[in-house]
């Protein structure tokens, strides 16, 4: 398994690893974002906590969502 996935990361263009990291990325950077929303004493925003722990579930969900996306695009 390990040596398909290897061979099928060398075997991809440089726009496509460019593309991947871009991918991957972008997931942790939501993914972070949305803990950091939920798990921050001292938020700039004015928010009520109930609010600010629904916008970080809303920016975690996305970025799983971006993720199943990413995956399924890129099964070749």
């Amino acid at each position: 398994m390990l040596e398909k996935t290897n061979r099928n990361i060398q075997k991809k263009s440089l726009k496509e690893r460019f593309l991947l990291v871009i991918g991957v990325l972008f997931f942790v950077v939501y993914f972070v974002l949305g803990l950091f929303v939920i798990f921050m004493d001292n938020f700039p925003l004015d928010m009520k906590r109930e609010y600010r722990i629904g916008f970080g579930i809303l920016l975690i969900t996305y970025a799983f969502i971006r993720l199943a996306r990413f995956i399924k695009d890129n099964k070749d």
